[in-house]
């Protein structure tokens, strides 16, 4: 196996520790900080499987999560709404560096589920377009 077909099973790996902390009731702060801290890693390894998907199966290069968001658009992979959701996705992330402000991190983690929803769709497309 190669490492274009291996990494969407890495990558649905993160995303599945990730779902386990989106949807709780009253989370507690460190059950929050680490959805939030799941949702980073979750948001690399899914734009790192896409970059690599990209430039395997579609030969375009994208050396930045928003580049290859766009290549993903791009390529068909989603439509431009869905584009412009993970264009969000990606600001979150790098707003993630603030989560120690209580209530950006309150208002991050409201958030997380629909992240969630969107970073598998992203993922089972690629997988779908390997298999």
């Amino acid at each position: 196996m190669d490492r274009v077909e291996e990494l969407p099973g890495f990558a649905l790996k993160a995303l599945i520790t990730f779902e386990k902390l989106v949807n709780l009731p009253s989370p507690s702060d460190v059950e929050r900080d680490a959805a939030i801290q799941r949702f980073e890693y979750t948001f690399e390894t899914a734009w790192k499987t896409a970059q690599v998907y990209l430039a395997d199966r579609e030969l375009l290069e994208s050396a930045s999560p928003k580049g290859v968001i766009r290549g993903c658009f791009k390529a068909g992979i989603f439509d431009e709404e869905t584009a412009e959701k993970i264009m969000g996705i990606a600001n979150d992330r790098n707003l993630t560096v603030h989560t120690y402000k209580e209530e950006f991190a309150i208002q991050l983690y409201s958030r997380l589920s629909h992240h969630a929803a969107l970073l598998r769709r992203w993922l089972m497309e690629i997988q779908k377009r390997i298999t």
